[in-house]
């Protein structure tokens, strides 16, 4: 089966492999009042892009993501060739997420999601795409029409910290 690597952290001008920039987004798009960092990190000989703050409830918030456009240009990204996303992670022993968008997904709130556990020491995640479910949308995820990657820290009042030193599919 193939791969594909989509960041590994390593280049200087902070990119990833596809050429586009991760970015923060946080509830406070919504009106909530999480706090996030970003910021490039070395834990245990390997250098990542490290996710920090504080998860809250207030005002309806709940979430701190790190995002990647899969596409410089907004077009789509066709994974069909590949069973799932793969993460090298290293957290602070807490539940966070994967979620993807579609060209199919019209409103923020919409995704396809699917969760792992981040041990205090550095592990490979494989999630199987089968295993992604739509959050507040019925449409099936369309591998063909990928637009957006996000590692989130959601849905209870946390301390987030999450290191991820490669993603990419499988």
């Amino acid at each position: 089966m193939e791969s594909m690597l989509i960041d590994d952290f390593h280049r200087s001008e902070g990119r990833s492999v596809l050429g586009t920039q991760w970015r923060t987004v946080t509830d406070r798009v919504m009106g909530g009042v999480s706090q996030a960092g970003l910021e490039y990190h070395e834990v245990a000989g390997h250098r990542g892009l490290r996710l920090t703050g504080n998860v809250r409830l207030d005002n309806n918030g709940g979430f701190l993501q790190m995002a990647l456009d899969l596409c410089a240009s907004g077009a789509c990204l066709d994974a069909r060739g590949f069973a799932g996303v793969t993460l090298l992670v290293h957290g602070n022993r807490e539940q966070y997420s994967v979620h993807l968008r579609t060209s199919d997904n019209i409103r923020p709130w919409q995704s396809y999601r699917a969760h792992f556990a981040a041990k205090s020491r550095w592990q490979r995640i494989h999630l199987p795409f089968d295993d992604f479910r739509p959050h507040r949308l019925t449409i099936p995820l369309n591998l063909q029409r990928l637009r957006r990657l996000g590692v989130v820290a959601i849905g209870r009042a946390f301390a987030a910290d999450l290191t991820v030193a490669e993603v990419g599919f499988y």
